[in-house]
């Protein structure tokens, strides 16, 4: 049932998905759904478990920026191939064992100081999450790979005369010298090392 509703979601977004829509996809009753789940509720917190389940769990020890840069990178990834799934799953009340287990190191007691200030318990996962994923990306209706056309189509309509930067800008993006994604690693190792640097000046 979680597995019809992700690729439900995936193909016309959370807000299009209802119980009679996933029963249709699954060809039952309607009705019938609920002797497995409550309400939409249980099936949006059982898809915030799923996504989260595609997430790589991270292992300590070694390099631990290394470690969280690749981890947070991976979210970022998997977040991305379910757009819709970002401000779900930051507005969720209810977390279950996956969301949990995979926000949390496995010994978190061994974990240096500057990474357990980022694995928070669930409380903390909204200022996490944007951080991490960099949200709004996640939610923009022109994807990556419809930057460059995109920047091409408008390009006339911001001269280089009067905006020198945000032509400029533009001029990268159209040489696919820029996908988004850049920006995303140049503001998390930003974080890293500004978190490196905590770590210094509290021992």
């Amino acid at each position: 049932m979680l597995r019809a509703a992700l690729q439900k979601a995936d193909k016309v977004g959370i807000e299009e998905l209802s119980m009679r829509k996933l029963a249709r996809v699954l060809k039952v009753e309607a009705m019938s759904l609920y002797n497995h789940v409550a309400n939409r509720e249980d099936i949006l917190d059982g898809l915030v478990e799923l996504v989260v389940s595609e997430i790589e769990i991270p292992s300590l020890g070694g390099d631990w920026k290394a470690t969280m840069r690749n981890r947070a990178l991976g979210a970022h990834t998997i977040l991305m191939q379910h757009p819709w799934a970002t401000m779900l799953f930051v507005s969720r009340v209810n977390i279950g064992p996956t969301c949990s287990g995979t926000w949390t190191p496995r010994s978190d007691a061994s974990a240096p100081r500057a990474s357990r200030i980022l694995w928070r318990p669930c409380v903390e996962r909204h200022r996490r999450v944007h951080l991490w994923i960099h949200a709004p990306e996640a939610q923009l209706s022109v994807q990556p790979a419809d930057y460059a056309p995109a920047a091409t189509q408008f390009l006339h309509m911001i001269p280089v005369e009067q905006f020198p930067h945000l032509n400029g800008m533009s001029q990268e993006v159209i040489a696919g010298r820029h996908d988004g994604l850049h920006q995303l690693e140049f503001g998390l190792d930003l974080l890293l090392d500004g978190l490196e640097r905590m770590r210094g000046s509290k021992r």
